[in-house]
């Protein structure tokens, strides 16, 4: 499809990820509907669009936890434009903890906001494509919906829901013959958001990201990509790609490399952190921001992504050698 002049629907649009998707097709001369709790940081992100131009931009705050007003955003998004091309549910929050030690509300609230806001979305977006009878529905997963990490326990089985909800949502769609609606599942490797700035952190340490550190304008291309030409999952970042396919080819390995790397790289040896909620209960305030200020976490993860690639390769190997035939 082409995606100029489409109508794009952004959950998560204050920050990150959704706020760089905002932006991008923004640039391409798109409407976009632009959803989150904090209405400072939505206006933020609406001046920022309209300077591109043929862009026009309706904000309408949003907590996706919050059933009637996912569908209130899409009232209002087909009120004002008259129809949803894409919807994009980008929305997400995350804790770090042991798993005994993060409160039970914080885990509640993790998976409220990651699974159900994203079934809240789909149900919404996919009502109004079903009258169309066409749209693409963007889901944005992670790696560790692939991979999982310790001390994220709550994330990465968000993760990991996202994408089998996607999976059944394709079938039931392909049972329907309803060709023309396409669901897409996006998995980021390590994106430089502020994601880990407010995160819930009960570890003791600073959670930060876990290098190589990709650019959210990055993982925005490949939706906007996925706009014009629908694909069922794609992986963002070739640390992401080489993850999926260890974890493929020998996955204990790959879970005790993680279980290392995470300890290592995702929670600072140097700087300690209080407990507390982050912004999982209240949002943080302000203007929000794209970027976390993690661009140049690079080199040393990529000496041990070859290492890990050749080990990887070799095992495959190894593996076809001995396959029965």
């Amino acid at each position: 499809m082409t995606v100029r002049d489409s109508v794009v629907v952004i959950t998560g649009a204050s920050s990150g990820i959704g706020r760089a998707t905002a932006v991008a097709f923004a640039r391409k001369g798109c409407s976009v509907v632009l959803a989150a709790r904090r209405t400072e940081a939505l206006g933020a992100v609406r001046r920022k669009c309209e300077r591109h131009r043929g862009a026009q931009a309706l904000v309408v705050p949003t907590d996706v936890t919050d059933a009637g007003a996912v569908e209130e955003l899409a009232r209002r998004a087909v009120e004002r434009f008259g129809r949803i091309d894409v919807w994009v549910n980008a929305a997400a929050v995350t804790a770090f903890g042991p798993f005994q030690e993060t409160p039970l509300e914080d885990v509640r609230k993790v998976l409220d906001v990651n699974i159900m806001g994203y079934v809240h979305g789909c149900r919404a977006a996919l009502r109004v494509m079903r009258e169309q009878e066409r749209g693409t529905l963007v889901n944005v997963s992670s790696v560790a919906g692939v991979v999982s990490q310790p001390y994220t326990h709550a994330y990465g089985m968000s993760k990991y829901a996202v994408r089998a909800l996607g999976a059944s949502l394709r079938q039931e769609l392909g049972l329907e013959k309803a060709n023309d609606i396409h669901v897409c599942t996006v998995l980021p490797a390590t994106i430089d958001t502020p994601l880990f700035e407010h995160a819930a952190n009960y570890t003791g340490r600073k959670p930060v990201a876990m290098p190589p550190v990709y650019s959210p304008e990055r993982v925005a291309r490949v939706i906007v990509d996925l706009a014009r030409a629908p694909r069922r999952e794609v992986v963002v970042g070739p640390m992401g790609r080489s993850m999926v396919l260890e974890s493929r080819v020998a996955p204990g390995m790959t879970e005790r490399m993680m279980a290392r790397q995470a300890d290592k790289t995702h929670l600072s040896r140097k700087e300690s952190a209080p407990a507390g909620h982050g912004n999982l209960h209240v949002p943080a305030p302000g203007q929000g921001a794209t970027h976390g200020g993690w661009g140049g976490r690079r080199r040393t993860m990529m000496r041990r992504l070859a290492v890990a690639t050749v080990t990887a390769g070799a095992v495959a190997g190894v593996a076809r050698g001995v396959r029965p035939r």
